[in-house]
């Protein structure tokens, strides 16, 4: 029967009658992608941090479980037994709820064990010696009444006390930590990120010159981006920036001139120029040296900020790529370019605040006639660069990361002094923010790989209103986390990561919370090749490489191989150091033999450089009026009387007699 359908079966295609693979359950996917890893706790753990015992795994079997939902399933769970013992004695671990289980049913006793057992046992059977004297006491009378509990349900009543009251203070921050995905692509490490307001889209930008665009909507399992852009060749991406409709975006890179694409990555416009001759910013035209950061308008889709390390910051309207709208230069304790380092607007667009390489904090509302003198100036807020400074979105709030590893909240209204200041936050990118979760009541940061440390990259978690910490969560053990974000469509965290040879974009989030975003992209698996996908192999034509159509050969090497070759390129023979050899007479005392010849007989006297040549060539003419030799004796009767012109010293003695 099995012949018959197998030659059946050749005569269809092969993919006929195939069965699809069944798909892979959502929690099968999203187990893929759990946290191994439990968070480092400093404070608060969050609700999905994994509660332990001291045997190092989890009570439950269910990671994902908070800690009230694990006490229910431990009281409704009852003991736990083992199918392959018979004991009635639990062990340590089992936690008994009511009357003892009844004992498994006999099994047919042989002769000889009927023989001696001496009746069958009647009533309920007496509990289990484990579970006696709880106090230990010394007398030995009996129990009476029910058993009492055991001290593992004592222990577990009161722990589960202590969680329902850990449960309460998780619930209030809600932080996505359960599973976590990575957009990798980078070869190094990740400098600025962007989310559109939708969490549709998601750029990030590199130290290797590249603009990454990912697209939820479209990206499989494998989580490859659709994109990559360079925006300015040979310069590292510093910010990128979405507008207000999520329709084109802003990039900021290490050169002058900051550039706008549309959603799809393909280039609107670059801003323009300035003179670096004119030593005034206000009368330049645009920035004139490498930009530091960039942000778009929260309102307002026609407006961007950028700030460079000229000492400026610009507002420009990305209609007019030509000249910016507004300058905006500094305060400075002494007059020079000081660079300004990051810049942000507020929630509404009506305030700019920016940090200024002198380690200051400035602050510019927008309002008429409003100019360069900030409204709001911090002297040595940080005492290193500043890298990032966030509004909060009802304005009180400032936050700031400086490069002196530490961050700092300011309240708006007081600025003299900051509310708390954390320390302890190594930071060695220029790159590294600060931001807000969705309802601001977490502020979170990241942290730079020290050269000597153990602990790699961490995402720290603070409470706004306490002022503490809640969670130190490790993102990568060899990598700096420096950018951060946090999604308030997707309940999602974003961090960007790397160093100088991979970098990538974290994604945190729990299936239970977040939306969208990694839920969907991880959940679809990519396609897979099938028979019919046939590619031939590309044929290429090259018509020119027929000889017919080659192009003369070059004759550079010949003539590089001519050169070398002293006959054919007629090189003068170099002059002989030495024993003479191959017929030339070598050199004695460094010169030529017969020069030394000529020298020692005496033949070549030097003395011409103390003779006057008048004299030397007239001490000739007396022999050859007696004895002309050539041709002279055929003219000496016809020739005239040579007359040879005084010497200039007997002329200057006949002009002084005079």
């Amino acid at each position: 029967m099995d012949d018959e359908l197998e030659g059946l079966r050749a005569h269809f295609p092969v993919s006929f009658g195939k069965t699809s693979k069944v798909s892979a359950s959502t929690e099968a996917i999203h187990s893929a992608t759990r946290r191994t890893d439990v968070a480092t706790d400093a404070g608060v753990s969050s609700d999905f941090s994994t509660k332990k015992p001291d045997s190092g795994k989890s009570e439950s079997g269910f990671p994902s479980l908070s800690s009230s939902s694990e006490t229910w399933l431990r009281s409704v769970r009852g003991p736990k037994r083992n199918p392959n013992s018979s004991s009635l004695t639990p062990s340590d671990d089992d936690i008994a709820m009511g009357p003892p289980p009844p004992p498994p049913p006999p099994s047919k006793p042989t002769q000889e064990e009927d023989e001696e057992d001496d009746g069958v046992m009647m009533g309920p059977p007496p509990p289990p010696k484990g579970l006696g004297n709880i106090n230990d006491s010394d007398d030995e009378a009996d129990m009476i009444g029910p058993p009492p509990p055991p001290r593992a349900a004592i222990d577990s009543d009161e722990d589960s006390d202590d969680d329902d009251a850990n449960d309460n203070e998780e619930n209030r921050y809600q932080i996505p930590l359960s599973n976590e995905i990575q957009l990798k692509g980078h070869t190094k490490i990740v400098s600025s990120l962007a989310v559109d307001s939708a969490g549709a889209r998601v750029l990030s930008g590199s130290y290797d010159y590249t603009v990454r665009m990912y697209d939820f909507q479209g990206m499989n399992s494998r989580l490859q981006s659709f994109r990559q852009i360079e925006p300015s060749e040979g310069h590292q991406v510093r910010s990128v920036s979405w507008s207000p409709t999520s329709g084109h975006f802003l990039c900021v890179t290490g050169s002058a001139q900051a550039k706008i694409f549309d959603r799809d990555g393909l280039t609107i416009g670059e801003f323009m120029k300035g003179d670096m001759y004119i030593r005034d910013l206000k009368n330049t035209k645009g920035h004139i040296c490498g930009l530091t950061c960039g942000e778009w308008h929260p309102r307002t889709k026609e407006t961007v900020l950028t700030s460079s390390e000229d000492g400026s910051l610009r507002i420009w309207d990305v209609n007019n790529f030509l000249s910016q709208t507004q300058v905006i230069k500094p305060k400075l304790a002494r007059p020079g370019r000081v660079p300004v380092t990051t810049c942000a607007w507020d929630r509404d667009g009506k305030r700019i605040a920016g940090g200024v390489g002198d380690g200051s904090i400035q602050i510019w509302s927008l309002k008429p006639g409003w100019g360069s003198r900030p409204d709001i100036y911090v002297g040595k807020a940080h005492t290193d660069d500043i890298t990032s400074v966030k509004f909060s979105s009802d304005g009180r709030i400032l936050l700031s990361r400086s490069f002196d590893g530490s961050l700092k909240v300011w309240d708006l209204r007081q600025m003299k002094e900051a509310l708390k200041v954390f320390e302890g936050l190594p930071n060695y990118y220029p790159q590294t923010n600060v931001a807000f979760s969705p309802d601001e009541q977490i502020i979170l940061t990241g942290t730079s790989v020290e050269k000597d440390s153990t602990t790699g990259g961490l995402l720290c978690f603070y409470d706004r209103t306490k002022l503490e910490i809640v969670q130190k969560v490790g993102i990568s053990p060899t990598s700096s986390v420096v950018q951060c974000a946090w999604h308030p469509r997707l309940n999602q965290i974003f961090a960007t990561s790397g160093d100088k040879s991979q970098g990538g974009t974290h994604i945190l989030y729990d299936p239970t919370q977040s939306e969208r975003g990694a839920c969907v992209c991880v959940a679809r698996a990519p396609r897979k090749k099938s028979v019919d996908d046939y590619q031939p192999e590309p044929v290429i034509h090259n018509p020119h490489a027929l000889p017919l159509f080659r192009d003369a050969p070059s004759r550079k090497r010949q003539r590089e191989k001519a050169l070398k070759d002293p006959i054919k390129a007629h090189k003068p023979e170099i002059p002989m150091t030495g024993p003479g050899h191959g017929g030339r007479v070598g050199t004695t005392g460094s010169s030529l033999l017969t020069q030394y010849l000529l020298k020692q007989g005496g033949m070549i006297k030097e003395t011409w450089m103390e003779e006057d040549p008048r004299e030397a060539i007239l001490k000739y003419a007396e022999v050859a009026v007696k004895d002309p030799k050539f041709i002279a004796p055929a003219y000496s009767e016809t020739q005239p009387e040579t007359i040879f012109a005084k010497s200039d010293d007997e002329e200057e003695e006949g002009d002084t007699k005079k």
